[in-house]
């Protein structure tokens, strides 16, 4: 996510090392680099031309503060205004009333029912009732995929009659929703590969028989400026109150989050990251401003240990660590899984400061070795039989071929996953001496 433009904007920020005070010239010299970056990052032309107006009046002549250098100082003018150029401050879904509406729509393929399925488990997760409307009445099959997704959510699902259309739908699904006490009712309209009257005529029909407080529309953000115009298009036709991108994380240039609040006049209220039910996340300007800039997103990196984190689970695991004499390989598999909660590699790297440069541009490659090397130990373990899970030391090598065969890896495998075992074993040991100098409950007391 956004790899291409946080890269060539570090490189641009180094120019200004050594400097005492921000002269015009040092300033034109990087901010003529920031605009190459942000053209190639695929920002719109005219956002892009706005953005350096504004960091290069704010830039000018701005005295460099005691103990901050000028690049320093660049930076966090930069940084404001990509936080401003995002939309400035956080904003949400309006949930005010009960039932609270939700009509989501976009183009087809951009991963509107997808989405649909994931806010709804968001939704329920804190304790919100939510009930999935199929309003793609064209598409074959598109309430079916809706209603296993609603399943997967624990959301309910209202489907269409036949020959009924979405405004009709709409109202009823909405009367359904208010007599069964739903706190959300979230409507997954119809999609075309492009914008037509017909798609227009349909979407108008169903917001005005329901007047949804939320008319959000889904962006594939892989598809560039295409989206912005989309967007645009969009908002004119319809009126949007809000924007989710998704495919973030399959798009390294990132010119579509730039650019979409300030063309569409629409904030940002979720950026899908990923295929996995939870990967759409809250947007929040600053903290992707930070992302952007190489300076990491620590509070979302705290807040996404706090979501996937099973705390209950961890201080059992503590628990049993404690009472062991020594970490068997159940222990080292529940830990595996407790960290692959967390998500790929790649986007806690990209959370940390600094990370993502100390990297050196390979974090494609460093997650896909690390999430290679899970997948297999993983594979490895579950081969294993459980006495030989509790007992590591009985695995000798008549044992270790045959986990090979059965995991369908090789024996060398076998002998990576328990040399990484005795590492993690030793270390375990370490930690037990020093949680047993804690008051009872350690760390989760």
């Amino acid at each position: 996510m956004f790899d291409r433009l946080s890269t060539r904007l570090q490189q641009a920020f180094r120019q200004l090392r050594g400097y005492g005070t921000l002269s015009e010239k040092n300033v034109q010299e990087a901010l003529r680099e920031v605009r190459l970056a942000l053209l190639e990052a695929d920002v719109h032309y005219a956002t892009a031309k706005a953005f350096i107006e504004r960091v290069k009046a704010k830039s000018l002549g701005a005295e460099v503060l005691q103990s901050v250098t000028p690049g320093q100082q660049i930076i966090k003018i930069v940084h404001d205004e990509l936080a401003a150029l995002l939309g400035g401050v956080q904003k949400d879904f309006n949930l005010s009333t009960i039932p609270s509406e939700v009509m989501l729509l976009g183009l087809h393929g951009s991963g509107k029912t997808t989405t649909c399925g994931k806010l709804a488990r968001a939704w329920k997760q804190k304790g919100k009732k939510v009930l999935l409307v199929a309003c793609d009445i064209r598409r074959p099959a598109a309430a079916d995929q809706l209603e296993i997704l609603a399943k997967q959510s624990g959301a309910g699902i209202f489907k269409p009659e036949p020959g009924e259309g979405v405004a009709a739908l709409g109202r009823r699904a909405f009367t359904h929703a208010r007599q069964n006490y739903y706190d959300i009712v979230l409507y997954d309209t119809g999609g075309r590969f492009q914008i037509d009257t017909d798609l227009v005529e349909e979407l108008k029909d169903l917001r005005a028989a329901t007047e949804p407080q939320n008319v959000v529309l889904v962006l594939d953000a892989a598809i560039g400026q295409e989206s912005v115009d989309v967007a645009k298009t969009f908002h004119e036709a319809i009126g949007l109150t809000g924007l989710i991108l998704t495919k973030l994380d399959g798009d390294a240039r990132g010119g579509a989050a730039l650019s979409v609040v300030s063309v569409a006049g629409c904030p940002i209220l979720r950026v899908g990251t990923g295929e996995r039910a939870e990967d759409l996340e809250a947007f929040h300007p600053d903290r992707m401003a930070s992302r952007i800039l190489g300076m990491g997103d620590v509070v979302s990196l705290v807040e996404r240990v706090q979501e996937s984190f099973d705390e209950q689970e961890a201080a059992q695991i503590q628990e049993q660590l404690l009472e062991k004499k020594k970490l068997d390989l159940n222990d080292f598999l529940a830990q595996m899984r407790q960290v692959k909660k967390l998500g790929s590699l790649g986007k806690i790297l990209d959370m940390i400061p600094g990370a993502a440069a100390m990297a050196g541009g390979k974090i494609d490659r460093i997650e896909s070795e690390s999430a290679g090397r899970m997948k297999k130990a993983e594979a490895l373990i579950l081969s294993m039989t459980p006495r030989e899970r509790r007992h590591p030391d009985l695995i000798n090598a008549s044992r270790r071929k045959r986990i090979a065969r059965g995991s369908g890896l090789h024996v060398s495998d076998v002998n990576d996953l328990l040399r990484q075992f005795r590492q993690a074993q030793q270390m375990a040991g370490k930690m037990k001496q020093m949680q047993k100098r804690l008051p009872r409950g350690g760390l989760f007391r």
